[in-house]
């Protein structure tokens, strides 16, 4: 998807830019496919990649994630909130939110547990509770960035807040919801590690496992301090800003639970070298999309604010390269606006076109391009089985011209 589509109108697929490299023909996908529920050999057959099979083995993961997800919620609601005030429309909240997700994560999980085992319902457990940690990371970023969208819906903590002025109880809705938003991602984060201690892995894998899973929680954690520290109006360079979406999106996203499902299938040093290194370049391109979309995506397919990173003075990779790009006539542009203490719809697409003008946003895309290119290089040799070779490199451009 290219910044000239995203200010124009379209249908709101992603398209392949033209400059990414053609991908060379691919084995079939045949170990790929998510069986049945209790299934634990080989999935059944796929056709080859090109036609609509990655998207059905894709849509199979999902359904097995996102059952996964309903009865571990369900579950532990009936365990921990059933006797609380609001139990109910905490379940539901809870269950509709951890399930509506795209599910990248639990599928570079997976991806990486088959690259060195056959399919495994315990090991579609453990992938699936990387969206507990991503509901998680979502909920307490919508507090931080008093986003009042996601996925098209009002924001958890916002809901919250509607449901404490339904009850009519006492205090400020707002720190109501926000307070309570925070806890509920606080359970995320505990049921996540409950859900792959619980997962019927071995106690080897597991331990395998661990420091993997301990590395994606932490680099979230301080990637996103750090990026509460980067603001525009005080200029961080874009080495700086690209090294907190390493840390706060892109490994979490792709690197980590690639190399989370390979430690657990026992994949050897070289395998977990090129996966991370393929996840790195990857999940910085994931990022940097998200930056664009940050800026020019469109509120009806991202199903959050239009504009919204530039509301909320986020210092992101193409706010900052506009700045660094700009002639001082739009520089000094740039500057009033972030600087502004309020901006209105004219403002943010005033600001949208101006970082359009500088060419930060067409850099942006060669950035992405360049990084998947790479990523899909560094695949060659390296000895993955050819069906796990194929989705990543697939997905490599899938998941970087996205428009949500």
């Amino acid at each position: 998807m290219q910044v000239g589509q995203l200010l124009g109108v379209s249908s709101g697929e992603a398209v392949p830019p033209g400059s990414l490299a053609p991908l060379a023909s691919r084995p079939s996908l045949a170990s790929l496919e998510p069986g049945p529920p209790g299934a634990q050999g080989p999935p059944s057959a796929l056709g080859q990649p090109g036609d609509r099979d990655l998207d059905r083995w894709l849509a199979g993961v999902q359904g097995r994630a996102a059952g996964v997800l309903a009865a571990f919620v369900r579950d532990r609601c009936a365990e921990y909130v059933h006797d609380v005030p609001g139990a109910e429309f905490v379940t539901g909240l809870l269950s509709e939110f951890v399930a509506g997700g795209k599910f990248v994560r639990s599928t570079f999980t997976y991806l990486g547990w088959l690259s060195g085992a056959a399919g495994s319902d315990a090991a579609m457990r453990v992938a699936a509770s990387t969206e507990l940690v991503h509901a998680f990371a979502l909920l307490q970023d919508d507090v931080m960035d008093r986003s009042a969208l996601r996925r098209g819906r009002p924001a958890i903590h916002m809901r919250l807040a509607d449901w404490h002025r339904a009850q009519g109880l006492g205090g400020p809705a707002e720190r109501f919801g926000e307070s309570a938003a925070i806890l509920l991602s606080d359970l995320c984060l505990v049921w996540a590690e409950q859900l792959m201690r619980d997962s019927g892995l071995g106690a080897a894998a597991l331990a395998r496992g661990w420091p993997r899973y301990d590395t994606l929680r932490g680099e979230l954690a301080v990637g996103q301090f750090a990026d509460l520290v980067n603001d525009a109006r005080y200029s961080p360079s874009l080495g700086d800003v690209l090294d907190v979406n390493r840390r706060k999106s892109g490994n979490y996203t792709v690197r980590r639970p690639l190399e989370l499902g390979a430690a657990l299938a026992g994949c050897d040093e070289q395998v977990l070298g090129v996966l991370g290194e393929y996840g790195d370049l990857v999940g910085e391109a994931f990022q940097l999309r998200d930056d664009v979309l940050g800026v020019f995506g469109r509120s009806s397919v991202t199903g959050k604010p239009s504009g919204g990173d530039l509301r909320e003075r986020k210092a992101t990779s193409v706010v900052v390269l506009a700045g660094e790009m700009a002639t001082p006539r739009q520089r000094a542009r740039l500057s009033g606006l972030s600087g502004r203490e309020s901006l209105d719809e004219d403002d943010v697409d005033q600001w949208r076109r101006l970082i359009a003008e500088t060419g930060a946003a067409a850099r942006i895309e060669q950035m992405i391009s360049s990084r998947v290119n790479a990523a899909c290089e560094r695949l060659d040799g390296s000895g993955l089985n050819g069906s796990v070779l194929g989705a990543l490199r697939d997905l490599a451009i899938r998941y970087t011209n996205r428009a949500w």
